[in-house]
């Protein structure tokens, strides 16, 4: 997987943070893929996350910034991914099922950005807690920092498990 070009031009900037978005999402895939179970339920960190976890919250993490909060849809319990203030998957819950939901995912998150301009804004909904909702750039941006974070968060713990990293 390739790090997006940053002199491979776009003419649409939206197609750039897609772009971002969709390296993300590789990366992740790719850093889950080949633990086994074992790995992929033990926490490696003081804070106690552990990798399938942090799969499972970017999947709602993307739901809630976008589909939710930017669409104004419902989807069910947008906190889905957390109990008892912390991050939770359940022990029947499987690697590929999340994976398959993070890239139907992307796929949600491609068709709503090409629906709108980076500055139209989002619906009003709960999600904002009362406040004005933000336009589209800034509902991207963010999901940008969560997937830059957390893959790297992911990376490093990867690393702890089985030495793998990444570039």
């Amino acid at each position: 997987m390739d790090f997006p070009d940053p002199s491979h031009p776009h003419e649409d900037p939206r197609e750039v943070l897609l772009e971002y978005l969709d390296f993300y999402r590789g990366v992740l895939r790719e850093k889950a893929t080949g633990l086994d179970d074992a790995a992929l339920r033990m926490s490696r960190v003081p804070s106690g996350w552990t990798p399938i976890e942090s799969i499972k919250h970017l999947v709602h993490v993307e739901r809630r910034w976008l589909v939710w909060g930017f669409e104004g849809e419902d989807v069910g319990d947008p906190w889905a991914d957390e109990r008892d203030d912390r991050w939770f998957v359940a022990a029947d819950e499987q690697l590929e099922a999340l994976l398959d939901e993070l890239d139907l995912g992307g796929r949600r998150t491609r068709e709503i950005v090409m629906a709108h301009a980076l500055t139209d804004i989002g619906a009003p909904s709960e999600r904002w807690r009362g406040e004005p909702p933000p336009t589209l750039e800034r509902v991207l941006l963010h999901l940008q920092q969560e997937y830059a974070r957390h893959t790297g968060q992911l990376d490093n713990v990867r690393e702890l498990i089985d030495g793998a990293t990444g570039e």
